[in-house]
């Protein structure tokens, strides 16, 4: 490294001084003693007030002389602190735009051929400051070059919000096609199969949707006694059809859902319309995204307001243990009386919410996670004139990776009254007479069901999904007491379905989708009907 001009100078300086004052000194003492005999001595105080004035000039050099060597020592840890963050930033340049990598050289090599000539031409002293020249002129570029891809990067993910906090846009615009063999209680999204068509000559069905398109929006605020709090909001359109010609194209937009977080290092809060804690995983299906694959089929589901508490413990090996526990609105699958105004049904008319509770324990295995949950439910229902149903169902859920590309999934429930949850093939409760007459008895169907998934990781980006799902209303609870007239419709009492996939994601933000899926239901009172469906998805995240 080049010694500063201005520390040689001092250094000079310093030097001429000293050998000044040993002059001074030297002659001084000569005349000392050669006027030691003589009269006065105002000669000998002004001879001492040089050596003063010398002696104080010298001490300042010394502090300038230090403070240049702290100058020159931060200046090396500077030097070396930047070449340590510049090496770096420099390979990741290198290494991701080989284009750069290669005009980068030529401008070397010419750089080099121009240097030579201009070495055989200049003198040797000149040669360091071209070759120092060069280096930084090199340095600029990539600096110049980090610093616009940063740009690029800041301008591609900055979501602008009138608050300072960050926020992240995402979700997937979803394109299905599908053909369908047999009639079913929804063309796109078939959850239960139904009798065919009275008067149709083909039970065969073909058509395309995109109202399964997400966005979603996250929100990450401040922190508040020592937890990360955020926000999240998640919309679809699949809330309905507007009444137009070709209103099937124009999905209405709704709220799935949406929750306020606060996170401590092993506890959160979560407030909120949200997915089901008590029944936390789902099969893989982008064929049915809207409502989750086979939600009337043993799924359990909800998107419920709810506010719960969770708390995890770090064991050892690398294992977890996870306790939740919440209260939720305690819905019953009523269908609202009023399209505006809002009123209570048989669950929020007993005046308190619905309770639920969930254990976890995980682990990893073969990177993916081990993990086996028990839950529980319960809710009560007041149905006026002193009828009050008990609802309440167990769950556990399991993930088990058999192999490293092989992971067997599932959930297993059994209840009474739980049609809120989607359970009972959303019957959520059965009238032994006229529903409207204030004597009529009413029961919560018993039930149980459940899925499993297996799961084969083909490929990095290849993978192929098989689930099977029942959901069973006990038909020996029903018989006797419960017929279609007095229950809107027929009383089904078993949905069975079954579902293969292929899904490859090409890329990250891309994925292709073919899927088959069968639903069989058994009705109470009627034969069992059978609905067969492919659909084909493409799906851009973002």
């Amino acid at each position: 490294m080049k010694i500063p001009r201005t520390l040689a100078l001092r250094t000079g300086t310093i030097t001429a001084a000293v050998f000044i004052l040993l002059c001074t000194c030297s002659l001084a003492q000569e005349n000392s003693s050669a006027m030691a005999s003589q009269p006065g001595d105002a000669s000998v105080r002004e001879i001492g007030s040089q050596v003063r004035e010398l002696r104080a000039l010298i001490e300042q050099m010394r502090a300038e002389n230090v403070q240049s060597r702290a100058e020159m020592r931060e200046l090396r840890q500077e030097l070396q602190d930047t070449r340590k963050l510049m090496a770096p930033l420099a390979a990741s340049i290198n290494a991701n735009t080989s284009s750069l990598a290669s005009a980068e050289s030529a401008l070397a090599g010419e750089r080099s051929t121009s240097s030579g000539a201009n070495t055989s031409a200049q003198s040797a002293s000149d040669a360091p400051t071209s070759t120092d020249l060069g280096s930084r002129i090199q340095k600029l570029e990539e600096s110049t070059q980090l610093l616009g891809s940063k740009i690029d990067e800041q301008y591609q993910t900055k979501v602008e919000t009138a608050a300072k906090y960050r926020a992240r846009l995402s979700g997937i615009v979803l394109m299905n096609a599908f053909r369908n063999v047999g009639a079913s209680d929804d063309l796109d999204l078939p959850d239960y199969a139904q009798p065919p068509v009275l008067g149709s000559d083909s039970q065969t069905s073909f058509g395309a949707t995109l109202r399964q398109t997400e966005i979603g929006l996250e929100i990450f605020g401040p922190t508040l006694a020592g937890a990360k709090s955020s926000a999240n909001v998640q919309f679809d359109f699949a809330g309905g059809f507007p009444s137009t010609p070709n209103g099937v194209n124009f999905g209405i937009a709704r709220m799935q859902t949406a929750s306020l977080r606060l996170d401590w290092k092993q506890t959160s809060v979560i407030a909120g319309q949200d997915s089901l804690f008590i029944s936390p995983l789902s099969p893989t299906s982008f064929a049915s995204l809207a409502i989750p694959a086979f939600a009337y089929a043993g799924n359990l589901w909800g998107w419920t307001p709810q506010l719960r508490v969770e708390h995890r413990f770090d064991l050892p090996n690398q294992q977890a243990l996870t306790l939740q526990g919440g209260i939720l609105d305690n819905l019953d699958w009523e269908s609202p009386s009023d399209p505006y105004l809002r009123s209570a049904q048989a669950g929020e008319h007993t005046g308190q919410p619905a309770y639920a509770v969930r254990s976890a324990w995980s682990r990893p295995v073969f990177d993916h996670p081990l993990s086996f949950g028990v839950a529980g439910y319960y809710g009560r229902q007041d149905w006026s004139w002193a009828r009050y149903v008990d609802a309440w169902a167990g769950m556990m859920d399991w993930q088990i990776p058999i192999l490293r590309r092989l992971t067997l999934s599932g959930e297993f429930y059994r209840g009474r009254g739980v049609g809120g949850l989607g359970a009972a093939i959303g019957q959520g409760v059965l009238f032994g007479g006229n529903p409207f007459s204030p004597s009529t008895s009413i029961r919560g169907p018993d039930s149980a069901g459940g899925w499993t998934q297996l799961k084969f990781q083909l490929t990095r980006k290849l993978e192929l999904n098989g689930v099977v799902a029942e959901d069973n209303a006990f038909a020996n609870d029903i018989r006797g007491f419960a017929t279609d007239a007095n229950n809107f419709g027929p009383i089904l009492g078993r949905n069975r379905g079954a579902l293969g996939n292929l899904v490859y994601r090409p890329r990250s933000d891309l994925l292709l989708s073919a899927e088959f899926r069968r639903l069989h239901t058994f009705p109470i009172y009627d034969s069992a009907s059978v609905t067969n469906q492919i659909n084909l998805a493409m799906g851009i995240l973002f």
